[in-house]
């Protein structure tokens, strides 16, 4: 698969997690949203790796260290919201955990972290070159 078609896989997938973080929340699947949006942030930055340094992203879920390797230059909103998600991301996956962060993600900071997330989304897509 040539470059183009590996940025546009990355991006397609990352597009369609961001959609279902939306319909989950709409839902009440308040966790599953969140863990959403972290899946969408991790691929959307997958993609400009991939478009930056003409190879595949290291197959790390945490997006702090992907942003870090593409050195972008992040507001400290978007700082925020990479910390946030990686971290739902690395809690979430384990079941201890699962029960514990489903009582703290409730509609309101399903809501925010959403709305946040789709705004670093939109930011990163306006770094691919399409």
């Amino acid at each position: 698969m040539d470059k183009s078609r590996k940025i546009e896989y990355w991006l397609d997938i990352a597009q369609y997690d961001m959609d279902t973080a939306r319909t989950m929340h709409e839902n009440g699947r308040y966790l599953y949203s969140v863990f959403m949006c972290q899946q969408a942030t991790e691929k959307i930055l997958k993609a400009i790796h991939i478009q930056k340094f003409n190879q595949e992203a290291p197959m790390t879920h945490n997006i702090i260290y992907l942003a870090s390797l593409l050195e972008l230059e992040l507001l400290p909103a978007q700082s925020e919201t990479t910390s946030t998600l990686t971290t739902y991301y690395i809690e979430g996956r384990y079941p201890s955990y699962k029960k514990k962060l489903s009582a703290l993600v409730d509609s309101e900071k399903s809501h925010a972290l959403l709305k946040q997330t789709e705004d670093l989304f939109q930011w990163l897509k306006s770094l691919l070159k399409l």
